[in-house]
């Protein structure tokens, strides 16, 4: 059939996107079981996030490692994974006969098909779309324009999901697939010019610019939104490039494979360990040096700045480029000699000393813009401990990011009010430490009276689960070792694991799986216990600026150890004015005073207001 096509492709293909949308769990978790089969833990929990985004395994300490090193980018499914499904299915495609249309198909429904088990994160559909467009054009025989494809890949995905550009994630891809489409090319010519094409130095060329284009794309972005960028991105991930593919690749057949039951996996797993293994240690290496990142404030003037100084050096470079080639004498037979390889070098040292200028006056804008970021904007990070009655509810803030709410006090307390107060309309999200009223309540009515991005939990009933799914709120377990990011914000999972989390908790106490965190602001920290007393859960997480009392100021055996191991400077109380608990105790703020740790609560002092700038911490209250 010349015209389009053969039918029986289409049908497969149209079959194959259908189960995927029935039946996407069950794929995605025989997936997930065999990524973990014959591999260490950590390797498999990387397998996991390189193929499936599934990031929530993967220890803190090489998380932190990927995100100084700035590889994090591997952890979240992207355009790269759909470009690597679709050069890995091409040629064993060719392998089985196919013409190149019947092929095409195919690769448009393995798309459909990876989105939704990748989780359908923004970053995915934007990769997604584009690559299904790239398919079409050239299934209608016209050649793709990808800038095309980008900006209908980006009007289709406002028009599903409207406040999607608000999405720090989604900013980034956009950025990176554009720096991409414009730099790339002119680097990798550069870079041929100067090593060669032979052999190895294609591919070498061709992932060296598309790092260098991507990095140089974003760091403007990543300095404005978290304040901070690693200086070992260009080096981390030309060090990692040579293993990225072929982990992808081994990834994604050991998830394919895994679907048929006793399948052998383990051979490919075996393969992909020694792999992931490096790249965890190229992580190691280019993410651990204290000058590895720096703490960076960028305002929208230095942002405009930046990427003017990148453009105006880009185009700059690309013009002398341009004269070099015209004034070069017009001389008859083949340009190949000598001359021809002087030109080309001449004009590859052109462009990339254009680039050079381009990465000088962005660490200039990058250095110098913050003081005008912080005239007439918060110091940089605000934690409220709202009074709230006998309940727990801590709203952060962080400058030019969305709010995080963690836990949400009482039912009736007018938590919406206590927020928009605080000049919050929008949650990035809201977090519910563990399934009593007192945390959870203000939370639940929250679901549908205000925008929340995603909600995450530990343990949640499913009456509070049905209803996020009705308000259209994404609902995600959390367990230690997960992260949650929001501008310069960060907030990692200390408990419980994961492996406690499973199966029914009816006679268990609550407090004992709630969930704890660490907030992190460039070098401020903040413990948040929610209601687990330290007598019964093992924290060890170094010491922190400020702890917020576990469970209202209880009776706890164990918080003279864990003031010894943290040492703050201060500590608050969420507690109800006149509680029939009698919290906080007596034993409990004789153990803080023991210690010398100041204390606040918000039976008497009200609301507990912490600012945090770069170089200092301001408490205010309302008592």
């Amino acid at each position: 059939m010349r015209s389009g096509a053969p039918r029986l492709p289409l049908l497969l293909v149209a079959g194959a996107v259908v189960l995927a949308l029935l039946h996407g769990d069950e794929i995605r978790g025989r997936a997930e079981v065999a990524l973990g089969k014959g591999m260490p833990m950590r390797e498999a929990a990387l397998a996991r996030g390189f193929v499936l985004g599934e990031d929530e395994a993967v220890d803190s300490t090489t998380t932190e490692d990927f995100r100084r090193s700035g590889l994090s980018h591997l952890l979240a499914v992207s355009g790269q994974n759909v470009a690597l499904l679709a050069l890995l299915a091409m040629p064993l495609l060719a392998a089985l006969g196919m013409p190149l249309r019947t092929r095409l198909v195919w690769i448009l429904g393995l798309i459909a098909v990876y989105v939704p088990l990748a989780g359908a994160g923004p970053s995915i559909q934007r990769a997604g779309i584009m690559g299904a467009l790239s398919v079409l054009a050239t299934l209608a025989g016209r050649r793709a324009s990808r800038l095309y494809a980008l900006a209908v890949a980006a009007a289709v995905l406002l028009v599903l999901e409207p406040g999607i550009a608000a999405d720090v994630g989604w900013q980034l891809s956009f950025a990176a697939v554009l720096g991409i489409l414009l730099l790339a090319v002119p680097l990798r010519a550069a870079i041929t010019a100067l090593i060669g094409a032979g052999g190895w130095r294609r591919p070498l060329a061709d992932g060296a610019a598309m790092t260098i284009a991507a990095s140089l794309a974003t760091a403007p972005l990543i300095a404005f939104h978290f304040e901070s960028i690693s200086t070992m991105t260009l080096i981390a991930n030309l060090l990692a490039l040579p293993a990225v593919p072929p982990a992808m690749w081994l990834g994604m057949l050991s998830a394919v494979v895994g679907q048929v039951p006793g399948a052998p996996v383990e051979a490919l797993n075996a393969l992909d360990a020694p792999v992931l293994a490096y790249i965890a240690q190229v992580a190691a290496w280019c993410g651990r040096p204290s000058w590895a990142y720096l703490h960076i404030g960028l305002g929208v003037g230095g942002l405009i700045a930046a990427y003017a100084s990148i453009a105006t050096a880009a185009l700059l470079a690309t013009r002398l480029a341009r004269r070099c080639r015209r004034q070069q004498p017009i001389v008859d037979g083949p340009k190949t000699g000598p001359y021809r390889r002087f030109s080309a070098r001449r004009r590859a040292v052109w462009l990339v000393l254009g680039l050079g200028v381009a990465a000088l006056a962005l660490a200039g804008s990058l250095l110098t813009a913050g003081g005008d970021a912080a005239a007439g904007m918060p110091a940089g990070l605000r934690v409220s401990v709202l009074d709230i009655g006998q309940g727990d509810a801590i709203l952060l803030q962080p400058r030019r990011a969305p709010a995080v709410l963690v836990d949400g006090g009482p039912p009736g307390d007018g938590l919406v009010a206590k927020l928009h107060a605080a000049g919050v309309d929008r949650l990035g999200a809201a977090i519910v430490t563990h399934d009593q009223s007192d945390h959870a309540g203000g939370i639940q009515e929250l679901l549908g009276a205000m925008s929340v991005g995603q909600l995450l939990y530990g343990v949640l009933g499913r009456q509070m689960l049905s209803e996020a799914s009705a308000a259209r709120v994404p609902a995600q377990r959390i367990a230690a070792g997960s992260e949650l990011c929001s501008g310069g914000l960060r907030l990692d999972v200390l408990w419980p694991p994961a492996e406690l989390l499973g199966g029914s908790h009816r006679d268990e106490d609550p407090n004992s799986l709630a969930v704890v965190l660490v907030a992190h602001w460039r070098r401020f920290s903040m413990l948040l216990t929610a209601d687990a007393e330290a007598e019964t859960t093992p924290l060890d997480p170094g010491p922190v600026d400020v702890l917020k009392v576990a469970h209202h100021g209880s009776d706890d055996a164990g918080l003279g150890g864990l003031l010894d191991r943290t040492r703050p400077q201060l500590a608050v109380i969420s507690v109800g004015a006149d509680n029939p608990f009698g919290h906080p105790t007596p034993a409990t703020l004789a153990t803080l005073d023991a210690h010398g740790v100041p204390f606040l609560r918000t039976d008497r002092d009200g609301t507990i207001s912490i600012d945090v700038s770069p170089d200092s911490i301001h408490v205010d209250d309302d008592g």
